[in-house]
């Protein structure tokens, strides 16, 4: 019986051998990958088991859904043409990455005399870029107790850029409770859309602003702006009122006087008086039609 098993032992081990060196088999070191752009990224394919002298190999690059050839027929093709290498034993080496290479690349290969004649491998690159300068929008002037906005955004980077604000050169905390410094100021942070609000603008909010955009690339920052806060100026703006006061009674009364005085008349025309003439007891009117008078018997000749 001990015999029996030692033979059915190896009768398995011999197959499993046997299956294993007839069947291609793939592998990476790493399924999703990164780098910066302009930069050089390797994606590996390791064949660990294959008995076919000159396998297939061919790379595809899958964005959107969408498969197309970087390396087929011995030759790099497509989006990677003269930017690539292929490097033994099937790895893609890409040169000078751009942001347009963000995706995902399959590594397919094809052993025909293998039992087990193909196999391939995914792998998900992402090529992150530095933000660039943020455009930054700080007010000039403000008063003591309005609410104001700053604003900071950019659209290169890649991941999505995060911002953070900073005054006076000092980074400012996404929450100002969690600073004695900043405690008593009324801002809120959003380090996603890069607005920094004030509910209540107070003095000690006057500084020099700037904001950062980062992202695991790098980091890009703004020009420094200077925002002012003034006290409300209540005796100037009473002087306002008063001044636009003044000038509608002044206008007012200006339109009086010159009513008054004629130079503006309010009549119609077709209201004059119209006196009809009266009768001469020396002559009686006729009609139209006749063109003459009659003598009358008073007439003396």
């Amino acid at each position: 019986m001990a015999i029996w098993r030692q033979t059915l032992s190896l009768v398995l081990f011999s197959w499993l051998c046997n299956s294993t060196a007839f069947a291609v088999i793939l592998r990476t070191t790493e399924k999703s990958v990164w780098t910066n752009e302009f930069e050089s990224i390797e994606l590996t394919c390791l064949i660990e088991s294959i008995s076919t002298n000159n396998p297939r190999i061919e790379w595809k690059k899958i964005k959107n859904g969408v498969p197309s050839y970087v390396y087929f027929q011995n030759k790099i093709s497509g989006d990677l043409e003269h930017r690539a290498l292929l490097r033994e034993p099937a790895n893609l080496l890409i040169l000078n990455a751009s942001r347009s290479d963000t995706a995902q690349y399959r590594c397919e290969v094809a052993a025909i005399d293998d039992q087990k004649p193909f196999d391939e491998i995914l792998i998900s690159l992402a090529v992150r870029v530095k933000p660039v300068m943020p455009r930054c929008s700080v007010p000039e002037a403000v008063t003591v107790g309005s609410s104001t906005e700053l604003r900071c955004i950019e659209n290169e980077g890649f991941p999505q850029s995060q911002y953070q604000w900073f005054k006076n050169s000092e980074e400012l905390p996404e929450d100002p409770k969690t600073s004695s410094k900043f405690y008593n100021s009324s801002y809120t942070m959003n380090t996603e859309t890069g607005s920094l609000k004030f509910r209540s603008v107070k003095k000690e909010d006057a500084g020099d602003y700037h904001c950062q955009a980062r992202n695991e690339a790098g980091w890009s920052k703004c020009s420094p702006q200077t925002m002012e806060v003034y006290d409300l100026d209540i005796v100037g703006i009473f002087l306002k009122v008063l001044g636009g006061v003044a000038a509608f009674i002044f206008v007012t009364v200006g339109l009086c006087q010159i009513q008054k005085s004629g130079y503006c008349s309010c009549k119609d025309h077709r209201e004059t008086n119209y006196k009809v003439p009266q009768h001469d007891n020396r002559m009686d009117y006729t009609s139209p039609d006749e063109g003459h008078f009659r003598h009358k018997s008073s007439f003396v000749i």
